[in-house]
């Protein structure tokens, strides 16, 4: 099968697939982030007891790449979804949460080291 690879297109491949189904009834903002959390937590599972050496190496083993691709994309499928049903664009929104962090979070000048605690003292998260 030849699909486009663009986010519009894929969110209506996946509510074409849901409406086939008779999903849509249960595809409500609730349900869609509760399973959203846990396809992340299902990623998570893979690396949860893995040094961050062999975490760096898992796309080496033909079965574990084959696992972190099927869980990565169950988080896109339900993440473009959520979206949909919210009049989210994700990439606008991904676009705008980037221009915030880099006010927030503006780069280090040359004489400061990067993630020097003493010398940034706010949170890296993404929140």
């Amino acid at each position: 099968m030849n699909h486009r690879l663009d986010v519009p297109a894929l969110q209506n491949r996946l509510a074409a697939f849901a409406a086939a189904r008779h999903w849509q009834p249960h595809h409500t903002p609730k349900n869609l982030a509760a399973a959203l959390s846990v396809e992340a937590s299902e990623l998570l599972e893979i690396f949860q007891w893995l040094t961050p050496e062999e975490s760096g190496r898992v796309m080496a083993d033909p079965e574990t790449a084959h696992r972190v691709t099927d869980e990565v994309a169950d988080v896109l499928a339900y993440l473009l979804q959520f979206c949909e049903g919210l009049g989210i664009d994700p990439l606008a929104a991904l676009a705008a949460k980037i221009d915030r962090n880099e006010l927030r979070f503006p780069a280090p000048e040359s004489h400061k080291a990067p993630n020097n605690p003493s010398t940034n003292t706010e949170s890296h998260s993404s929140e």
